[in-house]
């Protein structure tokens, strides 16, 4: 499906974003995991999530809905293995956890994706994983899908320490390790989201994390989840659009409400106070709620250290793309292993909006055209990435408009995407 978007304009009003993807997955996963009946208020919409939800019933839990509450019955006897294949759909998040999870669960399991999906490597999670003593085997030297795993419940516990930046590595290695036979420790140099291990924590897991100026290091032990009550925030990621919007647009008053406020998840809020947004923040305990406006940008350096995963990339450049000088965003490499090659990706998208855009290595540098410079129209095939067209219809709205192709494909988080950003005009 291709989608037209206008520019507005003027935007006025407030968003409250769909719940937080990472954290949706794991509230189903460690629910399935528990012994017991776990609610869930404020679950993610999105066909990535829809796709974990399945696969913990086809491994054995119940699901229910009553209106804006799911509840989830773990199997008093745990997960077992299902004869029939594990579809993940588009969803990594949903693969790589898994793979750690079903680790745990004696038998074989057969893990499929989309044509999108079964390009991404998946070498990283098959090699702790492997060591922790589970048989792991994918397509080529990379591992990709479909997956074959063998699991056992009775996992070594290991000392790991994680080659690259990545909570989906992490969280993977915390759910194999619920079902070793000793305490699993992981070392990561760039802290990632502790989402998991707070999780875990919460269900009556012990993990111990600590600190230190050069990363952070997590220690497990074995254990079986306590059932719990969650409720999931407003997730980071889908927020950023709505913030780089509220920025560029030249006659935008936005209030984006309740967002998940872990630091490693609101990189985006600094880099974008740096360059100068006009940008009031409202914290709590565990969410925050910005108001946005119409700002002056100038350009900044960012590091994939303030943004770990790199999700927030695309549209902050397109903030770059609006901003007055050259930005630069150093170390993202790991774009190009996303839904689509989001490194090639961002690059084209910032050559629409007419920019000069270039990369060296693992580093994009974007020269901004200046926020008296409205961006041209422009056309956009979104290659199936669900961040490449919304990061695409922030600059057209902002812009002269735009046509994006493949623009469906925002249903795999943000289902409602394209309604939430007409209810602003």
């Amino acid at each position: 499906m291709n989608a037209t978007v206008e520019h507005f304009e003027s935007l006025r009003g407030e968003v409250r974003v769909p719940g937080d993807k990472s954290t949706s997955h794991r509230a189903l996963m460690v629910s399935a995991l528990a012994d017991g009946e776990s609610t869930i208020r404020g679950l993610s919409p999105g066909r990535d999530v829809a796709a974990t939800s399945q696969i913990m019933e086809q491994l054995g839990a119940i699901r229910n809905d009553r209106d804006d509450v799911v509840t989830i019955v773990g199997p008093a006897d745990g997960l077992q293995a299902s004869n029939a294949a594990l579809d993940c759909g588009n969803s990594g998040t949903t693969m790589r956890l898994l793979s750690g999870v079903v680790s745990g669960v004696p038998g074989e399991h057969q893990l499929i994706g989309d044509v999108s999906l079964s390009r991404r490597p998946m070498d990283r999670v098959a090699e702790p994983l492997s060591l922790m003593g589970s048989r792991f085997a994918g397509e080529g030297a990379r591992i990709c899908a479909p997956l074959h795993i063998v699991g056992t419940n009775a996992l070594r516990g290991i000392d790991y320490e994680v080659p690259m930046a990545s909570a989906q590595v992490k969280s993977a290695i915390l759910f194999a390790a619920l079902r070793a036979t000793s305490p699993t420790t992981i070392v990561e140099h760039v802290r990632t989201r502790p989402t998991t291990e707070e999780m875990l924590t919460r269900a009556g897991v012990s993990v111990a994390s600590i600190e230190g100026d050069a990363g952070r290091r997590v220690t497990i032990q074995p254990g079986r989840p306590l059932a719990r009550n969650w409720q999931v925030p407003g997730d980071p990621s889908q927020a950023a659009f709505f913030a780089v919007l509220g920025c560029i647009h030249p006659d935008a008053d936005i209030d984006v409400l309740d967002i998940d406020n872990a630091r490693e998840r609101v990189g985006f809020l600094g880099v974008l106070q740096r360059m100068g947004a006009t940008m009031t923040l409202r914290s709590g305990d565990s969410m925050t709620s910005l108001t946005v406006r119409s700002s002056e940008l100038t350009a900044t350096d960012v590091h994939a250290q303030e943004i770990p995963s790199v999700d927030e990339v695309p549209v902050l450049v397109v903030a770059a793309a609006a901003a007055e000088g050259v930005s630069s965003f150093r170390d993202v490499g790991e774009l190009r292993v996303k839904e689509s090659n989001r490194f090639e990706g961002s690059l084209a998208l910032a050559t629409k909006l007419g920019c000069r855009a270039w990369s060296e290595g693992d580093d994009l540098f974007v020269e901004g055209l200046g926020s008296a410079t409205r961006f041209s129209t422009f056309e956009l095939d979104a290659a199936l990435d669900h961040r490449m067209v919304m990061a695409s219809a922030v600059a057209g709205c902002a812009g002269a408009g735009c046509s994006i192709g493949t623009a469906d494909t925002v249903a795999s988080s943000y289902p409602q995407f394209f309604d939430d950003l007409e209810r602003l005009a």
